[in-house]
């Protein structure tokens, strides 16, 4: 195992707590502008025009934050977190001022892609910040909170877009500058407590080039695959073998340098090659089927996109409760293997349940399957970037933070392609199977108006259309909605087995550190008194002790 750091500074109550009022604000933009613009996306395209490229609103987005993330390590490593921080920060807050100002939606992309490019490295720095400052035995509990943002993001996020998208647009990006500005300010102050020394370094800008370059050819196939282009078009084909050929000249170029952005020696770790491998197929199965949830609330349910965000609740309390809880007691046990276990199993479990949604079934009952998915989601979520900071020493910090974040981030795009193939060609055979009986009970002015708004082949993309229909029509694409959603559940369900075994398979190694309140045994910044590493609390003199024993092994390591 590798050994902390323990020169980290240890600062004191008032100080974490500030620094974690900043981290969590720059991550809650970040995590925010995934979800917020979706919503409102209807109200920008009729004002800006261009819905031929509808889509590139998220996907630039996407595409610069995932294949940003292990940039941002690597520089946090080479020339500190602060500098960087601040860099990734500033960039969004300049972004989103640009996108609240674009005039068309060519530049709507461009500026979305702006902010994309900060959003990588809010997303990776602050678990690479806090875990500065705090022992992993301590660190836990403070990246249960950040577990907790994303659940409010992924509520808030269409809530707020949908508030603003009926007022004025442009307030989704402007609300994000005073939040920026505070977390500037805020980060600018405390970082400044935590030292770094800066060191010789060669940055691999060819490595980079291929990373980014590699990465948005397989996001770029991602996307476009069944949208723009057929999965078998020599456009999407193209995309893949470049991105396949791109990864393999990334990784001969990262096994001869002296810097890489990724190290690949990381991957000798058994925990490290896991956990990333865990969170891989963990965000292929929670981000790749997530999104489907507010569909069926829309589609089946009549729900509005505002109000089927409101719905979601019980998956945001889900997520919120068990990542503080098992942050707590992550840092209480000093262990995480069997979190990510329980976490994967929970998300099993509700993948299953998800395939029992019918047309008829109760919100109530819904509303328990959403809160087995966000308890899923709360066990695994930190609990593996935790993991990958366990098993890495203190200059490949960065690094191995970000590489948890990409590999899920990966993850995710995956997961949305390949489910939402799976729902397309599902739904595209009941759909063929249904609708012409259903509009054959019609009465024939009736069985006119649906012919003239499409027929056979009416879009799902309008859920408020869809309740407009008559009734066999509606109940027709709904039930063939309901079987296709039951499949993505089912294949998602299958895939979460692939991360159970892996999670099983991860060491069950000892959390670095003292105990729950740092690795000098001082007072928890949170409130309490801390416990020595059996669980007694700590006397003066023996928390005097432990410091001086922590900055005598500091001394050595230096």
């Amino acid at each position: 195992m590798t050994t902390e750091a323990s020169a980290a500074p240890v600062l004191n109550r008032q100080q974490i707590r500030l620094l974690m009022i900043g981290l969590m604000t720059g991550m809650l933009l970040a995590a925010l502008d995934q979800t917020i613009v979706g919503t409102a996306l209807p109200t920008i395209v009729g004002e800006l025009g261009g819905i031929n490229h509808y889509s590139w609103v998220v996907t630039a987005y996407l595409l610069a934050s995932t294949a940003s993330t292990p940039l941002y390590g690597k520089m946090a490593d080479l020339y500190g977190r602060r500098p960087v921080f601040l860099f990734s920060i500033g960039t969004f807050l300049v972004g989103s001022l640009l996108a609240g100002l674009s005039q068309n939606m060519t530049q709507l992309i461009i500026t979305r892609g702006i902010q994309g490019v900060g959003a990588g490295g809010l997303l990776t720095l602050a678990f690479t910040i806090i875990s500065d400052v705090v022992s992993p035995r301590e660190r836990g509990r403070y990246q249960g909170l950040f577990g907790a943002v994303f659940g409010i993001s992924s509520v808030a996020g269409p809530l707020v877009g949908g508030y603003f998208a009926e007022t004025d647009w442009r307030w989704i990006f402007y609300i994000n500058v005073p939040l920026a500005i505070l977390a500037i300010v805020v980060c600018y102050h405390v970082m400044r407590l935590i030292p770094f020394e800066r060191r010789k370094h060669a940055i691999d800008w060819l490595g980079a080039g291929l990373l980014v370059a590699g990465v948005s050819c397989l996001l770029l196939a991602l996307s476009w695959g069944g949208n723009e282009y057929r999965w078998g078009s020599g456009v999407i084909i193209g995309l893949f073998v470049a991105g396949a050929v791109l990864a393999v000249l990334f990784v001969l170029q990262e096994a001869r340098v002296a810097e890489p952005i990724l190290p690949l020696r990381l991957f000798r770790s058994a925990t490290f090659a896991l956990a990333n491998s865990a969170g891989f197929v963990l965000g292929l199965v929670m981000f790749g089927s997530i999104i489907f949830i507010p569909l069926y609330l829309q589609i089946v349910k009549g729900a509005s996109p505002t109000r089927s965000g409101l719905l979601m609740l019980p998956m945001m309390t889900g997520i919120i409760v068990t990542s503080i809880l098992t942050g707590r007691a992550m840092s209480r046990i000093g262990r995480y293997k069997w979190f990510p276990v329980a976490g994967s199993v929970t998300l099993l479990v509700g993948m299953f349940l998800f395939t029992q949604l019918a047309v008829g079934t109760s919100l109530w009952i819904a509303f328990g399957y959403m809160v087995v998915i966000g308890v899923g989601l709360g066990l695994c979520m930190q609990s593996l970037v935790l993991a990958v900071q366990n098993a890495v020493s203190v200059r490949d910090l960065g690094a191995g933070t970000s590489s948890a974040t990409f590999f899920r981030s990966l993850g995710g795009s995956f997961g949305v392609a390949i489910l939402g193939a799976v729902l397309s060609s599902r739904l595209a055979g009941g759909l063929s199977d249904r609708l012409p009986g259903a509009i054959a009970q019609l009465p024939p002015q009736q069985q006119a108006e649906v012919a003239a708004s499409g027929g056979a082949n009416i879009s799902i993309n309008d859920p408020a259309t869809i309740m407009a229909l008559p009734g066999p029509v509606r109940s027709a694409i709904q039930n063939a909605f309901v079987d296709a959603l039951d499949m993505v559940f089912l294949t998602a369900g299958l895939i979460a087995i692939v991360a159970v075994l892996v999670t099983v398979a991860l060491p069950n190694e000892q959390l670095r550190g003292a105990g729950p309140q740092g690795a000098t045994g001082g007072a928890d910044p949170l409130g309490g008194e801390a416990p020595a590493p059996g669980g007694k609390a700590l006397t003066r003199e023996s928390k005097e002790e432990a410091a001086a024993d922590m900055e005598a092994k500091s001394q050595t390591m230096i």
